[in-house]
């Protein structure tokens, strides 16, 4: 039994972008996006609304503003207490799992899909996607792009402007384009 290029996406195989079935999943969260962001900001409970039925999780004490942008949302993962500032771009092609105690600065990016090196493949529309984890505790600063298959450790902090092209420890402080460890994290006594 073959299986649909959708299926083939969610098991981060190749696919075509332009299969009707994903385009109709990105419709579904353009349309829930849409309605996030225009809900009005005094209607709390009208957003988080919203955004339990376009997330994959949104953990309880969870904050995010206005506005979002995701490919299919059921793919982003927010833990508790997370606070996601102004202009998250999450193309959640693969799972994008965020930790609990989270803050995200303005307009992060948080990009899943790779595409073929190859120009025909390209022009033919053949996608894959690589997950990203953020643990625990994280800071991204605001405009930090984090790539394909990325995972961040707990506690760790990100400076503003960062691409974060590779894999980054916990409990370190890490800046630049490509992101690079600076220094560890100080502990909680100052030390």
């Amino acid at each position: 039994m073959t299986r649909s290029m959708a299926e083939r996406m969610d098991a981060g195989e190749w696919y075509l972008a332009d299969d009707p079935e994903i385009t109709e999943r990105y419709l579904r969260a353009r349309e829930l996006c849409d309605a996030f962001n225009t809900t009005p900001a005094r209607d709390g409970a009208g957003q988080r609304t919203v955004l339990a039925e376009l997330l994959g999780t949104l953990g309880e004490g969870a904050e995010i503003r206005p506005p979002l942008r995701l490919d299919y949302g059921y793919n982003l993962h927010v833990g508790a207490r997370t606070f996601v500032n102004v202009g998250l771009v999450a193309l959640d092609v693969a799972q994008i799992r965020i930790g609990e105690d989270v803050q995200l600065g303005p307009n992060v990016q948080l990009l899943t899909p790779t595409h073929p090196i190859e120009p025909k493949r390209r022009r033919d529309k053949w996608e894959s996607a690589e997950p990203i984890s953020i643990g625990d505790n994280v800071w991204l600063g605001g405009r930090v792009i984090v790539l394909p298959g990325v995972s961040i450790g707990a506690n760790t902090v990100v400076g503003a402007g960062s691409v974060v092209t590779r894999d980054l420890p916990a409990n370190v402080v890490a800046v630049g384009n490509p992101a690079r460890v600076v220094r560890p994290v100080p502990n909680d006594t100052g030390e």
